[in-house]
């Protein structure tokens, strides 16, 4: 291969080429390596001199090494899907076949029975795992760390709670790993039992059991709406506007000043709280339902 397409390689995999796909032959590998142009970082599997070491690196690095079949999975996986990690995690990877590999260093291989979901999916160019096997199989390494997995998928719009209700139901073989800890979550992120679409929904349920506001219902249908929360001892309803599904879409802006109209005119009161009034300004969101309530009172 010449060196101008070992570069390209090189760039779209994080600085990183493997013996096995780049052409070099063994003796010409060996001797890069000796000369100081490629730094062996697993057998057969190196980074360009020069190149800044990096996660997606060390994933990609990972992967290319376990070979053929294998995607960044877990702790790595969740990482390349945005997930908040800690610098320390060791690499995982998931192997489907039974073949034998070499110990490499600070990368743990996974071969699960469980081979559901384990189309790859690409990050950041990587192999792993789609975000519903990647918040299960954390569950099984991390299991604190999957409600705060599922709050950053929900609110980056990357799968609903829905899907993570019917991913427990389709993993819930007996002794799973990684099921109890997202069962778990997922009720975490219920509320009354139904699912919420959004954490700004979860913010807001949880400001009214802060403040000690009075009961509310959660999505109940109101005139043929599905309302986010109705106050139970007043005629009023509460909203979460997210900004991207309610200030960036103007059909949505919209719909929902029509369907407040027919609230109002239906004799409710209806008051719309912001992501940054509920999650920046929790006490004075809850002194304006209070008054609200006190007003109708």
């Amino acid at each position: 291969m010449q060196l101008a397409a070992l570069d390209a390689l090189a760039t779209a995999q994080h600085g990183v080429i493997s013996r096995e796909t780049c052409g070099l032959s063994n003796s010409s590998w060996y001797r890069a390596i000796a000369a100081g142009q490629l730094d062996q970082l697993h057998p057969g599997v190196a980074r360009l001199r020069g190149t800044a070491p990096t996660p997606e690196q060390a994933i990609i690095a990972a992967v290319l090494a376990v070979g053929t079949g294998s995607v960044a999975s877990h702790r790595s996986a969740a990482y390349l899907w945005g997930i908040a990690r800690p610098d320390d995690d060791p690499i995982d990877v998931i192997i489907t076949g039974r073949r034998r590999l070499p110990r490499l260093a600070g990368v743990i291989v996974h071969r699960p029975k469980d081979l559901q979901r384990l189309i790859p999916q690409r990050r950041s160019g990587i192999r792993c795992t789609n975000i519903l096997r990647t918040v299960l199989d954390l569950g099984a390494v991390d299991p604190p760390a999957v409600r705060d997995a599922i709050g950053h998928a929900l609110a980056t719009g990357l799968c609903s709670l829905g899907s993570f209700e019917r991913t427990v139901i389709q993993h819930s073989e007996h002794g799973r790993a990684g099921i109890v800890a997202l069962r778990e979550a997922v009720a975490g992120w219920s509320i009354d039992r139904k699912p919420s679409d959004s954490v700004l929904e979860q913010a807001m349920h949880h400001l009214i059991a802060r403040y000690g506001l009075p009961p509310v219902e959660f999505h109940p249908r109101i005139c043929g709406y599905e309302v986010d929360f109705r106050v139970s001892t007043a005629p009023i309803i509460l909203e979460c506007d997210g900004w991207t599904y309610h200030g960036l879409q103007r059909a949505t802006f919209e719909r929902d000043r029509d369907r407040d109209a027919d609230l109002i005119a239906a004799g409710w009161i209806v008051v719309r709280f912001t992501y940054r009034a509920i999650t920046m300004r929790p006490k004075a969101t809850a002194d304006r339902i209070a008054a609200a309530i006190t007003r109708w009172s």
